[in-house]
C-alpha cells in the first residue's frame, strides 16, 4: 500500500525524531575528585533513586553522600568502578562528564547517551556512557570521557587518593601517551587505562553522533544512579572482551565474602572485592552480586 504524500508529510517528524542523533566531541579526563552528580541535591533535582556513588581513599564505598570531595580537602573520591570497559569489539560502556545543549545539570545527571564515534581508530564502535559528572570547562555537547590516566584537567584528586606524583600521570591534559605507561598505575585502575589503548585504540578526542538511550544495568549497577521512571536494560553484569579474543570472555567475579566486617549494607552499597573489608551481608531482599574483581554490589 502507497500511502498519500499528504500522510507521509505529517508523519516526517515523528519518523525523523525516532532515532534522534545529534553531533558531538569527546575528551578525556581521571582526575579522581568526587562527581559532581555525587551530591543529594544533585540528584533529588533530577529525580533519581541515589546520587553516584564515592569511595574513600582506599577505594571503598562511601555511605555518607553529603562527604566532601577529595579535591575539596574532603575524604570522598571518584571510585575505580567509574573505569570504562570493552563488552564486545564493537561496544564498551564507561562513564563520562558531560554538557548537552538545551539541556541543564538536572536532566544530565544519570542519563545514558549511546556515542558513535566518527573519527579516529574507533571509528564505527559505539559506546555508552552514563553521565556522572558535569563541568563549566565544558563546551555543548561534549563528552569527557573518564579512563584512568586520560589527564587530571583543572583538578586533582589522585596524588591524595593514590599517592601519584603531583604533576600528574602524563600531560595535565590528555594524559599518558602510551600503553606500558599503565603498568606503573594501581592494580584497580590498570583495566581501565589499558582499554584506551586496547579498545579505543588510542584515539585522541574522537567526534561523534549520540543519543539519548535507557542505561544498561551494568552501568547503573556500578554508579549506584537510576533516574526516576526509568528502569536500567540487561543484566547487571557484563562479559568482557579482551584485546586478541574473538567471543568475549566473563569478566572475573569478586568475591562477596572477600570482607569481615560486621552489619548490614543498603540496596546499591558496596558488600565485597577483593580489597574490600567492610561488611557483606545484604540487608532483605537484596543480593550481594558482583561487578568485577574489586567490587560486589546490593542488587
Amino acid at each position: 500500500m502507497v500511502l498519500p504524500k499528504t500522510i507521509l508529510l505529517s508523519l516526517l517528524p515523528f519518523l525523523l525524531q525516532v532515532d534522534a542523533q545529534s553531533t558531538g566531541k569527546t575528551t578525556r579526563y581521571w582526575d579522581c575528585c568526587k562527581a559532581s552528580c555525587g551530591w543529594k541535591g544533585k540528584i533529588s533535582l533530577a529525580g533519581g533513586s541515589n546520587p553516584v556513588g564515592s569511595c574513600d581513599a582506599n577505594d571503598r564505598l562511601l555511605t555518607n553522600y553529603d562527604a566532601a570531595s577529595g579535591c575539596d580537602r574532603g575524604g570522598a573520591y571518584m571510585c575505580s568502578s567509574n573505569s570504562p570497559w570493552a563488552v564486545s569489539e564493537d561496544l564498551a560502556y564507561g562513564y563520562a562528564a558531560t554538557t548537552i545543549q538545551g539541556g541543564r545539570e538536572s536532566t544530565w545527571c544519570c542519563a545514558c547517551y549511546e556515542l558513535t564515534f566518527t573519527s579516529g581508530a574507533v571509528r564505527g564502535k559505539k559506546m555508552v556512557v552514563q553521565a556522572t559528572n558535569t563541568g563549566g570547562d565544558l563546551a555543548a555537547n561534549q563528552f569527557d570521557i573518564a579512563m584512568p590516566g586520560g589527564g587530571f584537567g583543572i583538578f586533582n584528586g589522585c596524588t591524595a587518593e593514590w599517592g601519584t606524583p603531583s604533576t600528574g600521570w602524563g600531560a595535565q591534559y590528555g594524559g599518558i601517551s602510551s600503553r606500558s605507561q599503565c603498568d606503573a598505575f594501581p592494580a584497580a585502575l590498570k583495566a581501565g587505562c589499558y582499554w584506551r589503548f586496547d579498545w579505543f585504540g588510542g584515539s585522541d578526542n574522537p567526534g561523534v553522533t549520540f543519543k539519548q538511550v535507557t542505561c544498561p544495568a551494568a552501568l547503573t549497577a556500578k554508579s549506584g544512579c537510576v533516574r526516576s521512571g526509568e528502569t536500567p536494560t540487561g543484566p547487571a553484569t557484563t562479559s568482557t572482551w579482551t584485546k586478541g579474543s574473538s567471543p568475549a570472555t566473563s569478566a572475573p567475579a569478586s568475591s562477596p565474602s572477600t570482607g569481615t566486617g560486621s552489619g548490614t549494607v543498603a540496596q546499591y552499597g558496596q558488600c565485597g572485592g577483593s580489597t574490600w573489608d567492610g561488611p557483606t551481608q545484604c540487608v532483605s531482599p537484596y543480593t550481594c552480586t558482583p561487578s568485577g574483581e574489586f567490587y560486589s554490589q546490593c542488587l
